[in-house]
């Protein structure tokens, strides 16, 4: 049996759940949101916890269990919480600054490059050299996080470029430290 899908998900108060026709919503301080699950699991809400159960040992079913819980739970810390990631912007004359929902990032191309917040997104600019993208929906806020790297991934020689702030970047070296 899954380890993880064996574990039951508590409702922490302030946090409302409903399944309705295979759908779960949960409702937060922060937020609403969404999760159509498959027919094949069953989802149910036990007072204040929520739990998921698979019908059988098929593989596909295995697979599903743990990856049905992990979602749902995902859901209640983000309405209640929320997630968020931050990016770190390095490299000579490379920097960021917010001009009202827009980031505006200098990032040594011809042109600026602008990123726009969405309704479920927000984009912080502490430091001119510092990006934090928050939001509710974890998936959506890893997505745009990664969207917002790929203006300029880092590369390996000087380091320059938009990286995760936990991300730690391989350094090679150029053709000046070969040996003779």
């Amino acid at each position: 049996m899954s380890r993880i899908g064996r574990k039951p998900i508590n409702i922490p108060a302030g946090v409302t759940a409903s399944i309705d026709n295979g759908v779960i919503t949960v409702k937060g301080p922060k937020g609403t949101l969404d999760f159509k699950f498959n027919p094949a699991m069953t989802v149910e809400i036990k007072g204040d916890v929520i739990e998921v159960t698979r019908p059988n040992d098929a593989k596909e079913n295995r697979s599903l269990h743990g990856l049905t819980r992990t979602l749902i739970h995902n859901m209640i810390i983000g309405v209640t919480e929320g997630y968020s990631k931050t990016l770190e912007v390095n490299g000579v004359g490379y920097r960021v600054q917010k001009q009202g929902n827009k980031c505006v990032m200098n990032l040594g191309y011809s042109h600026q490059v602008i990123v726009e917040d969405t309704e479920d997104i927000k984009i912080e600019v502490p430091d001119p050299n510092k990006i934090i993208i928050t939001g509710i929906d974890k998936q959506k806020v890893g997505q745009f996080a990664a969207e917002v790297r790929e203006k300029r991934p880092p590369e390996p020689y000087k380091g320059k470029g938009i990286k995760y702030a936990d991300e730690v970047i391989r350094r090679k070296e150029g053709k000046a430290g070969k040996g003779k």
